[in-house]
């Protein structure tokens, strides 16, 4: 039961921290794209493109790790609930 606990814990810490780098990278595009001092234009393309790109590029890794987390999490309930 201990592992079971350990082994959420673990997931969680590794979702949090995917879920930063993620968050890292979206904050560095968006400094990038200030510095470049874009027209309005510019920026509407950028949000086209965006919202192309984000299911795939960000969207997806972060469903599958929360997808894991909640996974791990009911499987460590469920240990918990028939160890008793």
């Amino acid at each position: 039961m201990t592992f079971m606990i350990i082994s959420v814990v673990v997931v969680g810490a590794i979702a949090l921290i995917a879920t930063l780098l993620v968050g890292k990278q979206v904050s560095s595009q968006i400094k990038e794209y200030e510095e470049q001092g874009a027209t309005h234009e510019d920026e509407f393309q950028r949000s086209l493109e965006y919202e192309k790109t984000i299911v795939n590029g960000k969207l997806k890794p972060l469903t599958w790790i929360y997808i894991a987390l909640a996974l791990a999490t009911i499987f460590v309930c469920l240990g918990i609930y028939f160890a008793r």
